[in-house]
């Protein structure tokens, strides 16, 4: 299940209790799966959030206690606007896009920033391969819009890329993410083996799926690669902060050392290289509208989690708004 020598250095600072990893969240339980077997514990509300993927410490009735986290991948909850957890510890964020429908490159980078702000390393996984002839021009395509993301072309039906992606999941967790349809548990079952997540149809209307997973659940698989599934994702909202987001953008962040401007936003300054780029084609406008407007969602999400700096925010917009009252009266 993962177990490594990071988490028995983390254990040893506890006197009491037992290992396990979270391996299903039911709501008012958890599924955890230790040295002695599998079974559910009650989730306490006094205790931290829990995500599939951590590893705890239980003894025979309850969970004691949360072991450090390696990493956290979440996202914005589209109802609340806080944080959902999605999945703890993973190393590599599988973000699965069918070649039964288009790309959608705003998606695939807001998946890409959120693997970033994990803590994990971002995988585009073209899932259906065998639904094209070649996936050359669809790779090539992604790796200008989003230079230096791993690319790798699976097709259950076939088998193709399953043995390669194993490969670079041995000893890792993988977590599969993307949109209803994309083929995330037809993976799941490839990769295992065997059928370990329910598959559903697709509308060929317009490619949409149904939600055949209904939980996030991890599966040990052979060579050691634990898979996270989860349900498919209609709502990707940024969850990071602006550094995070520029993670995700190398090749902006290395243009705008260029820039005149220390503190350029690259929306109008004089001497602003990544304008220039976008002028002369070493930079795709589409990929500059990306950058801005994650950005924005990050900022927003910061305002949000700091009181204080929502208070300092609604007294700027009360002096603004004031005087421009006062102007009018003029």
């Amino acid at each position: 299940m993962g177990w490594s020598h990071r988490w028995q250095a983390a254990l040893a600072a506890h006197g009491a209790g037992r290992p396990g990893r979270v391996v299903r969240h039911d709501g008012s339980a958890v599924l955890i799966s230790t040295a002695g077997g599998t079974r559910h514990f009650p989730v306490r509300s006094a205790a931290p959030a829990l995500a599939v993927g951590d590893w705890v410490v239980v003894d025979d009735d309850r969970v004691l206690d949360l072991l450090p986290r390696a990493s956290l991948l979440r996202r914005r909850d589209p109802s609340t606007g806080g944080s959902q957890l999605i999945a703890a510890n993973v190393d590599v964020v599988g973000i699965v896009c069918g070649l039964d429908r288009p790309v959608v490159h705003g998606r695939l980078q807001r998946f890409t920033s959120l693997a970033w702000d994990a803590g994990a390393v971002p995988l585009v996984i073209l899932a259906k391969a065998d639904l094209v002839r070649s996936t050359a021009a669809i790779e090539n395509g992604l790796l200008q819009q989003h230079p230096g993301v791993d690319i790798i072309a699976v097709a259950a039906a076939t088998a193709t890329g399953i043995s390669d992606l194993l490969g670079r999941c041995a000893e890792r967790t993988l977590v599969l993410v993307g949109e209803s349809g994309a083929g995330k548990s037809t993976l799941l079952n490839a990769l295992a083996g065997r059928e370990l997540g329910a598959t559903g149809k697709v509308r060929s209307s317009d490619a949409k799926g149904r939600h055949t997973t209904t939980a996030r659940q991890l599966f040990a698989l052979e060579g050691g690669c634990c898979l996270i599934d989860t349900p498919g994702m209609r709502e990707v909202g940024v969850h990071a902060d602006v550094a995070t987001v520029d993670a995700g953008f190398d090749d902006l962040a290395e243009l705008a050392l260029g820039c005149r401007f220390g503190d350029c936003s690259h929306a109008n300054e004089p001497g602003c290289e990544v304008l220039a780029a976008v002028a002369d084609g070493r930079l795709s406008e589409q990929r500059l509208r990306a950058w801005n407007q994650l950005c924005r969602e990050a900022a927003w999400a910061e305002l949000r989690a700091d009181p204080a700096a929502q208070r300092r925010a609604g007294r700027r917009l009360a002096r603004v708004i004031k005087d421009a009252q006062r102007a009018k009266r003029r």
